[in-house]
């Protein structure tokens, strides 16, 4: 019942939750201040934004306020520029940061890509498994302890 606007029943009208305040970090292709002025204003024009914050040289935008993500990327889309959502990381957040998929030319200094690493099985493990393994004679990287 918090999440709504108003917790009374009012004659049967239905109210939209409430938007939760987030961050919505962007890359947008910005060339000149023209381009940073024309983005700066369509997120601004919008309802919920509380505050933007554009550094051209990063061709980073952060928008936060009460928005739909997806609707800051619409927003900006409409104003003919290339966006997307921002793909990189702090250098120290990721664990192989000079891997092939993370490494990136074009990431600003101090990031990497955002790549999340997921483990491509065609049986799930159980933990017996990997109990079992870890002894056994097959495995060349088993515990010796005899």
């Amino acid at each position: 019942m918090g999440d709504y606007i108003c917790g009374f029943p009012c004659g049967g009208h239905r109210y939209a939750k409430r938007k939760q305040l987030q961050t919505v970090e962007l890359k947008v292709r910005m060339d000149c201040e023209g381009c940073e002025l024309k983005v700066r204003n369509a997120v601004s024009s919008m309802t919920g934004v509380q505050s933007v914050d554009v550094n051209r040289k990063q061709n980073k935008v952060t928008v936060t306020g009460y928005v739909d993500q997806h609707k800051v990327l619409k927003k900006v889309r409409s104003t003919g520029k290339r966006v997307e959502i921002w793909p990189y990381v702090p250098y120290n957040l990721v664990t192989h940061p000079h891997g092939s998929q993370t490494y990136d030319k074009k990431a600003p200094p101090g990031y990497v890509r955002n790549v999340e690493v997921v483990a491509v099985s065609s049986q799930p493990l159980r933990q017996d498994d990997l109990l079992t393994n870890l002894f056994s004679d097959d495995n060349p990287n088993a515990c010796s302890i005899m």
